[in-house]
């Protein structure tokens, strides 16, 4: 007799910390549609009723991760501030849920949901999995198909991706992350990533337009420290500078005629918003809009090692040095990282 898949037993113990969280926002009622000639074709638009209504506008994944309600997911899925989130269990329990945190700088987010005795996940331990080790990527795809598993391999490690998410379609930069061939659609970010153990190695987090079987997943090492500084202190503490800047490289120095083709040029990024903020750390340490940070604490700012990824390396409170181009000329400067407000 054959025996059982590992992955019939994983799905037991997985499935029922694996949530579904459903977007939703007050928009102008909408009672038709109109269409109206436009050339040789009809554009269809909402015929709008006075008065508001909870509207659902997306969806996505996440998994319960202490039986007192935090959740784990992605950044970019609790992107809008002024939606509400729902967590779905299952058919009979549904909650309202709290976002916590967000770590856009790794796509993670923690939630809360006013439960106990929940069922929940173990974490597993990033640092360990191998190339070609078999996982299992679980979450909700396309919204509607809850507790899919799709099964695969770990097809490369430390990945770096530009993902582009969220209601304003922000680009960031991921780095580190897992590559899978499980299947990973639409729906699924947020969910988790488990070994054959049902231990969370990753965050299903993106997969590339246009190609099968390419999906990426983030570390959970790197979700876990977020989780314990949010459950520790309400939010996530990390050292901050107080810059707004863009990373050159060798195009953007040639089209704005700079002398260096590296290092952070702290530029503002639209009208009214400082390149340098109030009472921050780098107003303190004397820095100004156009200046060009090459170095920070020694190392150099470079597009494979932005100057957030390096600040990330420091604490709050520690005085790191700055080597930094200002009117072609370089300046030394110290400053002391303090917390984001």
């Amino acid at each position: 007799m054959l025996e059982p898949s590992p992955i019939v037993q994983i799905a037991k113990k997985t499935c029922p910390a694996v949530i579904t969280i459903v977007i939703s926002k007050d928009l102008p009622k909408v009672e038709g549609f109109y269409f109206m000639p436009f050339g040789d074709q009809e554009v269809i638009l909402p015929k709008v009723k006075r008065g508001m209504e909870k509207t659902k506008i997306g969806g996505g994944s996440g998994f319960i991760v202490s039986p007192d309600g935090y959740v784990l997911t992605c950044s970019h899925v609790v992107g809008d501030p002024e939606a509400d989130y729902t967590i779905i269990i299952d058919h009979e329990h549904k909650y309202s849920a709290k976002v916590l945190a967000k770590d856009s700088m790794i796509d993670v987010a923690v939630l809360k949901i006013d439960e106990k005795n929940l069922p929940f996940l173990e974490m597993g331990d990033s640092d360990k999995i191998e190339l070609g080790e078999t996982v299992v990527a679980i979450g909700n795809p396309l919204g509607e198909f809850e507790d899919t598993l799709s099964a695969g391999i770990i097809s490369g490690l430390s990945r770096k991706i530009t993902a582009f998410g969220g209601p304003a379609m922000n680009a960031t930069s991921l780095r580190g992350l897992i590559q899978t061939d499980a299947a990973i659609n639409p729906g699924n970010s947020g969910g988790p990533l488990v070994d054959l153990e049902g231990k969370v190695i990753g965050i299903n987090s993106a997969t590339i337009m246009g190609a099968q079987n390419i999906g990426f997943a983030i570390p959970v090492n790197y979700a876990q420290k977020t989780l314990e500084e949010v459950q520790k202190y309400g939010k996530i503490k990390r050292p901050f500078l107080g810059v707004r800047y863009v990373i050159l490289n060798e195009q953007i120095s040639k089209s704005n005629k700079l002398p260096i083709n590296y290092g952070a040029l702290i530029v503002r990024e639209r009208f009214g918003e400082p390149a340098v903020m109030k009472d921050s750390a780098a107003e303190k340490a004397g820095l100004k809009e156009y200046d060009i940070i090459l170095e920070a604490g020694d190392k150099k700012v470079t597009g494979e090692n932005t100057l957030t990824d390096i600040l990330s390396e420091y604490q709050i409170g520690q005085e790191i040095s700055l080597k930094v181009l200002r009117d072609k000329k370089e300046v030394n400067l110290k400053v002391k990282l303090e917390e984001k407000k």
